[in-house]
Parts: C-alpha cells; sequence; structure tokens
C-alpha cells in the first residue's frame, strides 16, 4: 500500500462529502483517505494500491484541482 499526497481546490466539508462514495469505492476494502480542509494547500491524503493519475482524475472529473505531492 501505498500513501499519496496531493494538493486540491476542495474547500468545504460539503464537497467532500460529494466526494466521499466516489474515493470510497476507488481505496476500499484496505485502502483510507482524509482531507486536511485547514492545510492551505487543501490535502488529501490516500493509502491505496492505486495509481496517482486514477485518484487525481476522480476529484479533477468533479471540477477539482488536483495535483500529486
Amino acid at each position: 500500500m501505498t500513501v499519496l499526497v496531493f494538493k486540491t481546490s476542495v474547500l468545504k466539508s460539503k464537497q467532500v462529502r460529494r466526494l466521499k462514495p466516489l474515493l470510497n469505492g476507488l481505496v476500499e476494502p484496505e485502502g483510507r483517505w482524509n482531507f486536511d480542509l485547514e492545510d492551505c494547500d487543501n490535502i488529501l491524503r490516500v493509502e491505496t494500491h492505486q495509481h496517482p493519475i486514477d485518484v487525481a482524475s476522480v476529484l479533477k472529473n468533479q471540477g477539482f484541482v488536483c495535483e500529486e505531492l
């Protein structure tokens, strides 16, 4: 399992709730994810076997900026 860290444009808890089912589907059953919306880069941390491009594309398809750090 790899820990991936992304800079995002996700700003609000409401947006996180909208992304929750998509991110859960991407990382389950073993992976985990969380946002740090208090960080200046609105960090998304993901523990997964997925490729970083797969994770970023989920957010980008929903209209968010998502760049791997």
